[in-house]
């Protein structure tokens, strides 16, 4: 199951790899041009010359003599956000996983794979030669910013997540990458898009006049023959995006103050009384379906959602921690699983 970073508590293991990495042979870079952005929409987009300042996420003023064209993106939220404003990134931490993960919009194949989230490869990202790198933080004095600090390169250092107000943050995040490279016409249209695709489904939903409109969302993950299973609370990213849609997110247990995510068992799942139970459809390599082991267990079927085939699977490859482009594809997911369900 990938997860956010701040869900993972591997920022010590980050320290030490970030500080073991200056020995590391990397191929140089054929070509000083960033690469071409593939959507058709990016035809014609326009960018700013002018020179940037700004300050980012943890209040620090990044300052580029030109708006960033070559950029290092380490999470796949801001590789998304990246494609979507037209420009297509040097360099991206695991980018396998973005593709399986993430398919709001499609990362080239000829994009320079540094390592996982969790263990980029400073070597391998400085090769690519970036005039900018994005990353995803938690605190200002994060290990990562110092690190990437040393090299003499701007760094963009975003927040992930805040359940105070997700989508805020989502577009905030989106918002700051465009500034940094001169894409805010384009920001501004996307978001704009965003926002008509948001009420669109609105109508949706209450023109199909659903049953009930409460619902919990859920992804997990095999450990060891045991299910954990992830709902998606008050403050997540889908459980406001389904709100806005006109549904009620019934999830009551405990969530993190970042993300808005539970961690639960079957038995667990058995309080959410007759809400719909959604979750996602993509299949995790690195683990056997949770959904499918959950099946072996008596309690599953108990649930009232599942003993009355009110279960649905939104569409693989959603990332629920993405940009506008996923948010889009998440609200498409619950008109679908509305009309399936009834």
């Amino acid at each position: 199951m990938k997860k956010p970073l701040a869900a993972l508590a591997v920022l010590g293991a980050l320290t030490m790899a970030l500080a073991g990495c200056g020995t590391t042979s990397v191929d140089e870079p054929t070509s000083s041009k960033a690469p071409a952005a593939a959507s058709d929409q990016c035809k014609d987009v326009k960018t700013s010359t002018d020179p940037v300042e700004l300050t980012d996420a943890f209040g620090r003023t990044v300052k580029l003599d030109k708006p960033a064209e070559r950029v290092a993106v380490l999470e796949w939220q801001q590789v998304e956000d990246a494609l979507t404003l037209c420009v297509t990134p040097v360099a991206v931490a695991d980018a396998a996983g973005y593709r399986t993960w993430d398919t709001a919009e499609k990362l080239p194949e000829d994009v320079k794979d540094v390592g996982t989230r969790q263990e980029p490869n400073l070597d391998a990202i400085f090769a690519t030669k970036p005039d900018l790198v994005i990353v995803e933080a938690y605190t200002r004095d994060d290990a990562i910013i110092g690190q990437l600090e040393k090299y003499g390169v701007p760094v963009l250092a975003t927040i992930g997540a805040d359940a105070k107000d997700p989508i805020k943050q989502m577009l905030a995040t989106f918002d700051l990458i465009a500034k940094a490279t001169g894409r805010a016409d384009r920001a501004e249209e996307v978001t704009a898009e965003f926002e008509k695709h948001l009420a669109d489904a609105t109508d949706e939903v209450a023109a199909a006049k659903p049953a009930s409109t409460d619902f919990v969302y859920i992804d997990g993950w095999v450990d060891g023959g045991n299910v954990s299973l992830r709902p998606f609370g008050q403050g997540s990213l889908i459980g406001e995006l389904g709100e806005a849609v006109g549904l009620t997110n019934a999830w009551t247990g405990d969530v993190d103050p970042a993300y808005g995510l539970g961690q639960t068992d079957i038995e667990g799942m058995t309080t959410i009384g007759d809400a719909n139970l959604f979750y996602t459809g993509t299949a995790d390599p690195d683990s056997e379906s949770f959904i499918d082991a959950a099946k072996k267990n008596p309690a599953w079927a108990s649930i009232p959602a599942v003993k009355d085939d009110r279960t649905f699977a939104f569409p693989a490859g959603i990332w629920t921690f993405g940009g506008p482009r996923s948010a889009e594809q998440i609200v498409d997911g619950f008109v679908a699983a509305v009309k399936a369900v009834g």
